[in-house]
């Protein structure tokens, strides 16, 4: 069943608010024979709505990939099937008790009939955390924590970045998908050196195509570890054939921190 633009009538919208670790999940979106964040909340609200629900998120997130603030919505008929109100103030609680720890709701609230998960949402922000130079990742921040073999340079990951940011052809970064645009806005694309030692990008853009945040990684690490200079970032931009999968990072380092409205 494809959620519509808009509740159909009789119906009314409900926004959830989530998080997830994404370690055992083949990514967000349903797949057959495969474990995804998108199935198993589905199944957890049909378990006690007694309705067969679709839930349409902000984003898809990839196999392995995680999520701080993600947000979804799906459609419920106006009373339950014992003709009763929905009980939406404990919405929430109820689901997590179905759940499995790996997905937490954070909130369940009825949205206005305008509201959409995927086309509202005007920009998304992800972070990347890296532990370069082989440093040892203490044992709770491995699950979204990428180790790096070699020391990245802070000041050449963000000479390269630049060169990425403002409206392009995305293709370069993209996994093809017949069809669909890969022209996107990338609004930042920062990094930093926390205080543990760990790199940290933050990245920010109206919307992201298929493994786009983990390629763009992929290829300023490239630079960061002197294989090329950073200009060689805007020349592969430019050109818009796809680099080569072995410049994609790993997923884990991956987190989907939150949606804009």
């Amino acid at each position: 069943m494809e959620p519509t633009l808009n509740p159909e009538s009789g119906f009314f919208r409900i926004r959830l608010d989530f998080s997830y670790d994404g370690t055992n999940f083949a990514g967000w979106a349903k797949q057959p024979d495969q474990v995804t964040i998108q199935s198993t909340m589905e199944s957890a609200i049909a378990t006690f709505t007694r309705e067969t629900i679709a839930l349409t998120a902000a984003g898809r997130t990839d196999a392995g990939v995680h999520a701080r603030e993600q947000v979804a919505h799906f459609d419920l008929p106006n009373l339950d099937r014992d003709g009763n109100e929905w009980d939406i103030e404990n919405f929430a609680y109820k689901l997590n008790r179905i759940l499995t720890e790996d997905i937490r709701i954070i909130s369940a609230v009825v949205a206005p009939n305008d509201f959409h998960a995927r086309f509202s949402a005007i920009r998304r922000h992800y972070i990347y955390k890296i532990a370069d130079g082989l440093q040892t990742i203490p044992p709770l921040a491995r699950f979204d924590t990428t180790s790096w073999y070699r020391e990245l340079d802070l000041n050449l990951l963000k000479a390269a970045s630049a060169y990425l940011i403002g409206k392009h052809d995305f293709a370069t970064f993209c996994k093809p998908d017949v069809g669909a645009t890969t022209i996107r806005t990338l609004e930042s694309f920062n990094w930093e050196r926390r205080s543990d030692g760990f790199l940290i990008a933050d990245v920010i853009g109206d919307a992201f195509c298929y493994s786009m945040v983990r390629n763009m990684v992929g290829a300023v690490a490239c630079v960061a570890e002197g294989r090329f200079e950073p200009l060689w970032i805007k020349s592969i931009l430019e050109e818009k054939r796809r680099i080569s999968d072995s410049l994609v990072f790993p997923a884990r380092g991956l987190t989907l921190h939150r949606i804009v409205y």
